[in-house]
Formats: C-alpha cells, structure tokens, sequence
C-alpha cells in the first residue's frame, strides 16, 4: 500500500522488442495451446494445431506492478505469437475488468494486429494496432488481441492495478460477437453465431 508515509519508489522498466521481453520488476505469465480449449469456433482445426504444435507458449505477458492501492498502476508487455486456428487467427483469452468501468491502453511494439472489442450494450469493433498505435479501450469494453500478421504481435500496456479481471466472461457468453478470420485482403471480421451476449 502506497501513503505519505511510506512511498512507492520509482521503477524504470525497459521493452526489449527484438527478444519480446519487459525487464525490470517484473512477473510473467504464459498461455500455451492446450490452455485455449473453447477459443476457437472450429474443434477439429484445434484438435488438429494440438496435435502439430511444440509445446511452447502461444503467448506470454510480462506485467509489472510496483505498489498497490488507489492510483497504482499495472504495466505490462503482451506477446502473441502469429498462426491460425481454422480461419481464425491466433488470439489472447480476452477480458473485462472486474471493476468493468475501468479503461486500459494498448500501445503497438511490433508486429501487426487488431484489437476486437466488445461493449456491453452491443456494440463492435475490431481496431488495427501495430507500432506507434495507441488504442484507448474505455470501461465497459470486453476486449481481446488478434494477431494479424506474419511476426509476434508486441503491445504495451497499462491499467489500474484494482480493476482486476474477469478472464471468463467471453467463454460464458459463446465467445464474442464478432471474429477475425482469414479473407483475401488479408483480414476480415464475421458475426460469430455462438455468441449470445454478455447478460446483466
């Protein structure tokens, strides 16, 4: 807990885009295929990228949060490696924040994506990121990262620490409304029939 009394200190992070790592105080998490069961529309496409992948993780995120409290902010790197899934793209799990009218923002590194979002009351939108990109996700805004491109998709980010997360809220609703499949110019967006919307 950050008072008067006994401040955070200062932290000096660094983005290290060519080996796609945050350093500094850091904590890393990392998403492998096997832990995205339920992501994508198509079952046996998954099945099939099960059975032909590595092992290694599909995405990481290294985070930062150096105090706690009201105004502590987490800062974190989003790694996601590129791929398909059937004609969906490679993709985050996705989330709300627990305390939903909290915002968050994405800074584009490398690589070339779009961030799909959702809000509560029904709207849609898939928002292209790549370097030098800042995408502002307002509170109420379900939100996740799609790798568009051939490279890792790196993004920087940074949200306040107490607005926490609700990871399961898009499995709960059959996914979100809209997908971001494969097209000849490369990308497009598609209703996503299973999705039944995000309830009360």
């Amino acid at each position: 807990m950050c008072d008067a009394a006994h401040p955070a200190e200062p932290a000096a992070l660094d983005v290290d885009a060519l080996r796609a790592r945050l350093t500094g105080p850091t904590e890393r998490y990392e998403k492998h295929l096997t832990d995205l069961a339920g992501l994508y529309r198509d079952a046996d496409a998954y099945a099939s990228a099960l059975d032909a992948h590595d092992g290694s993780p599909v995405y990481w995120v290294d985070s930062s949060v150096v105090e706690h409290g009201d105004g502590a902010l987490t800062i974190g790197l989003s790694v996601l490696r590129p791929g398909r899934v059937g004609e969906e793209f490679a993709m985050t799990r996705g989330h709300l924040h627990a305390r939903s009218e909290f915002a968050e923002m994405y800074y584009g590194i490398a690589g070339s994506g779009v961030m799909l979002l959702d809000s509560l009351t029904g709207e849609s939108r898939a928002v292209p990121i790549g370097p030098g990109t800042v995408v502002h996700v307002p509170g109420g805004w379900v939100h996740r990262s799609v790798n568009v491109g051939d490279e890792v998709l790196q993004t920087l980010f940074c949200y306040a620490t107490d607005a926490g997360q609700d990871y399961g809220i898009i499995e709960r609703a059959g996914g979100m409304s809209t997908l971001v499949v494969a097209s000849d110019a490369g990308w497009t967006t598609r209703d996503n029939p299973d999705h039944g919307g995000y309830g009360a």
